[in-house]
């Protein structure tokens, strides 16, 4: 077991996990589906192996109640679920990707984390540049997944939506409204990794856990790889993420009571007229992001997913993740350039959707205690400390993060957004007891 549960182990699984839920499509892409569950079964079962072997440092009545209130209600929906066999194929992958980050929450130190974590983000942004310049000096044109998608008819490859392509071949074009996708197939997707990558980077940086130029190094590229996806959703979670850095550095330096409270004042002020600049020039702010009125048709779809939610209002159409396409409603839902969609796009009309009022109070919790507890991880040194480290920033930056993406997209349901949120909430609960 001791060989199994090893260091050496314990760290190729973690960054095995991590690549298959960080660059999850880039692997459906170049192997197939079939070998992408294969690996996340395989995923799945040795984080059991984890817990098991790790039981002393765990028990399911200290994990945080939110957590187990939301995964429960989603098991639930099977009961009364529209779609009971989407369902049972949702729960799976959904359970999954939980017990995965319940290992790696029980098994990892934060900073064992960032290093894995910073050494599969290097992977993912290095190959996606190359990538990208080999599809444009080699192949000179835009390419499609090695592996057929479900649901797509590659017949009519000339009259394929751009979505659809694994390249577009725009790294050249990129000063001229080009975006890159990288190896993940979809710009907004490797636009957020970038951010994420930048921040373990920076974090490292200030603390010297990597060399200096090293790290240096890396910080540029991922600045390269936001430059060159243009994300307007990853542009806004930047500017959040360094608002919410910058707060925090502030309380850190506050050293009593009044001028924290003064701090918090100031911070509280600027977070208003921040909000209330945003609603009075919302489309100027669209127009500077590259964004039409309705945000590149996801109005319309959310117009539809609320008049779903609204037919089923309490508890939802049943639990889901991902859409299934092949399963009503989702096969003639929401289409978007011609492309079928497998969310809706804002995760909290999905759980409206997918779980009702109940989903939303419980998720809600979850995310408000995650990000009260890692708020206090970042501003208080821990028992016995002397100083600050730049690392317990990270979960409350990553949480920030993921927090505005969830308004544009559905991913902190599904894949690495639902598995940070569990990590944090998970790790965050410990360290808080832990203090206490």
């Amino acid at each position: 077991m001791r060989a199994i549960t090893g260091t050496a182990a314990r760290t190729a699984w973690l960054a095995l996990t991590l690549v298959v839920l960080l660059a999850g499509d880039a692997v459906r892409f170049t192997t197939g589906w079939w070998t992408f569950g294969i690996l996340a079964l395989l995923v799945g079962a040795y984080a059991v192996v984890l817990l098991v072997a790790q039981r002393d440092r765990w028990r399911i009545g200290t994990l945080p109640y939110p957590l187990l209130a939301f995964l429960a209600l989603a098991t639930l929906s099977l009961i009364w679920s529209f779609y009971p066999a989407a369902t049972a194929l949702g729960l799976l992958t959904t359970w999954l990707i939980a017990v995965a980050a319940l290992a790696a929450a029980v098994a990892f130190t934060w900073a064992e984390l960032l290093a894995v974590l910073a050494t599969v983000l290097r992977g993912i942004l290095g190959l996606s540049l190359l990538f990208e310049l080999f599809v444009s000096v080699i192949i000179r044109g835009p390419i499609l997944p090695l592996f057929t998608q479900p649901g797509v008819d590659y017949s009519l490859y000339d009259k394929l939506p751009k979505m659809l392509y694994w390249s577009r071949n725009e790294l050249f074009e990129v000063f001229d409204e080009g975006r890159i996708q990288g190896i993940v197939g979809n710009a907004n997707n490797l636009g957020m990794l970038a951010l994420i990558a930048l921040v373990v980077f920076v974090l490292q940086f200030a603390d010297r856990s990597a060399g200096r130029r090293w790290s240096g190094l890396w910080i540029l590229i991922a600045v390269v790889t936001l430059v060159f996806t243009r994300s307007a959703t990853v542009t806004v979670a930047i500017v959040v993420v360094v608002a919410v850095a910058l707060a925090a550095l502030l309380v850190r330096r506050a050293r009593t009571a009044r001028a924290r409270a003064i701090t918090w004042t100031a911070i509280v002020a600027v977070v208003v007229a921040g909000v209330a600049g945003v609603l009075a020039f919302s489309g100027t702010i669209l127009a500077l992001l590259g964004k039409s009125p309705d945000l590149t048709g996801r109005f319309g779809i959310w117009e539809k997913v609320i008049g779903l939610a609204q037919e089923r209002p309490v508890a939802g159409w049943g639990w889901v993740s991902f859409w299934m396409p092949w399963a009503p409603p989702f096969d003639e839902l929401a289409f978007r350039n011609g492309v079928r969609q497998l969310q809706a796009h804002d995760s909290w009309l999905d759980i409206w959707f997918q779980l009702g009022i109940l989903g939303l109070i419980v998720f809600g919790a979850l995310i408000v205690s995650s990000l009260i507890r890692t708020a206090s991880f970042a501003l208080d040194r821990p028992p016995g400390a002397t100083k600050y480290t730049a690392a317990t920033l990270f979960p409350l930056l990553l949480l920030a993060a993921l927090l505005v993406q969830s308004i544009a997209e559905s991913r902190l349901l599904v894949e690495y957004g639902f598995f940070f949120v569990v990590v944090i909430a998970v790790k965050s609960k410990r360290e808080s007891a832990t203090a206490g």
